[in-house]
């Protein structure tokens, strides 16, 4: 967000863009395309480029920052997508290469939040942290819910409230004092009454402006709306957990919706719930290719969470013997020659 926006008296939150609405929107993607990257986030990845880190250290540190993520796929599409645009920040690193992630970044703006206010860098900062904290609920939610394309799902993730900064850049101040609900559903239903559209539809169009995946798009699009299934449901669910972790206010089906559509039980959810952000810090996404099968990664799991054969067993209503294959087949495939060592490996590879 520009200065000058930032500066800019508010403007009428129940007023639409009208007349020239059009440019006033256009100029506000433009503004949102331009948003700094918090200059820690910044000097970190530089400094991991400077020692020549790998592929995964760099997406890591891509990931941390929402700037730096649009800046990374922009450059790794072209700034303009191409026939099969990098679905996540792992398959753009690797498209740009060290030298191309480092020039990248290297011209970057940034914002401090040690800075004068009057930078804007307040709501920059604001959607960092949440659009992080999103992302790492949402790997364990789609571990939990076995959902694929976790790399295009945590893009979706980092990146959903996108369009709240467009909505700040129409609407001024107001729009972050007047859009406080019991829930993101009634935020985005109270957007689109007053407003004409919500941030989640405009976050979709500058999502695809920017030559994205369309994969990334629909999820970003839809995860607000009461029927959201797969990507945008996963990401649902994650963002009221963040929500709920961060104190607000939230009532029970805003967690029990999306969760039931995922398949995701009320008992995992309260665990899910315990757990979040712990569960989160050690976890990485898979980069291999899983040799088991699902029944083999629940039992895994069940490993995993400390549980023994017949807790397994029950949990997911199968013979104590049938568990018990289950795993030797595990230790089998995945070459361990115990529990202790199967958990382990299947957590450093990011399975579990």
């Amino acid at each position: 967000m520009t200065d000058t926006a930032a500066k800019a008296p508010a403007r009428a939150t129940g007023s639409r863009p009208s007349g020239a609405g059009g440019r006033r929107l256009a100029d506000a993607f433009t503004a949102v395309s331009r948003m700094p990257a918090l200059a820690e986030a910044r000097q970190r990845l530089l400094g991991i480029t400077s020692n020549g880190g790998d592929p995964n250290e760099m997406a890591d540190a891509v990931e941390s920052d929402g700037a730096i993520a649009v800046a990374i796929l922009r450059a790794a599409n072209n700034g303009e997508g191409s026939a099969k645009p990098a679905a996540g920040i792992r398959e753009a690193v690797e498209a740009l290469t060290l030298n191309g992630v480092e020039a990248v970044v290297a011209g970057l703006e940034t914002h401090d939040p040690f800075a004068t206010p009057a930078n804007g860098s307040g709501a920059h900062e604001r959607f960092r942290r949440h659009g992080v904290a999103t992302r790492t609920a949402v790997e364990r939610v789609a571990d939990v819910a076995r959902i694929g394309q976790q790399d295009e799902l945590a893009l979706a993730a980092l990146l959903h409230d996108v369009g709240r900064l467009v909505m700040i850049e129409l609407y001024g101040s107001n729009y972050e004092e007047r859009s406080r609900f019991s829930s993101p559903v009634e935020q985005a239903r109270w957007e689109r009454t007053e407003l004409g559209m919500d941030h989640a539809l405009v976050g979709a169009v500058l999502v695809r402006r920017w030559g994205f995946g369309p994969g990334v798009a629909a999820a970003i699009e839809r995860h607000h709306l009461p029927d959201a299934q797969g990507h945008a449901a996963a990401v649902q669910l994650a963002d009221a957990i963040v929500h709920i972790a961060e104190g607000d206010a939230m009532p029970a089906e805003a967690l029990t919706a999306p969760a039931e559509r995922l398949g995701i039980s009320e008992e995992r959810l309260r665990t899910m719930l315990y757990e979040y952000p712990h569960a989160g810090n050690a976890r990485r996404r898979a980069t291999a290719p899983c040799p088991l099968s699902a029944r083999e990664l629940d039992a895994l799991r069940g490993l995993s969470e400390g549980k023994v054969y017949k807790q397994i067993a029950a949990e997911l209503e199968l013979s104590v013997s049938t568990i018990r294959t289950h795993l030797h087949n595990v230790y089998r495939k995945i070459g361990a020659v115990d529990r202790a060592q199967a958990v382990l490996i299947a957590t450093d590879k990011g399975w579990v």
